[in-house]
């Protein structure tokens, strides 16, 4: 079996694939891990500052 053109597609094709989901998967992980509440919601926070509104 040599490593042609078609091999390689073949192989990126399947593979690709599943390390696309699995890397779709530790996102979703990290981004609903309990312990990561609190930075999330200071980032959403922090967007809205004080001093940040219209007509000041």
């Amino acid at each position: 079996m040599g490593l042609d053109h078609q091999t390689l597609v073949a192989f990126a094709k399947s593979w690709g694939l599943f390390y696309l989901i699995a890397l779709a998967i530790g996102v979703l992980i990290y981004a609903f891990w309990p312990s990561n509440r609190k930075r999330f919601d200071r980032a959403k926070k922090s967007i809205l500052d004080k001093d940040d509104r219209p007509g000041d």
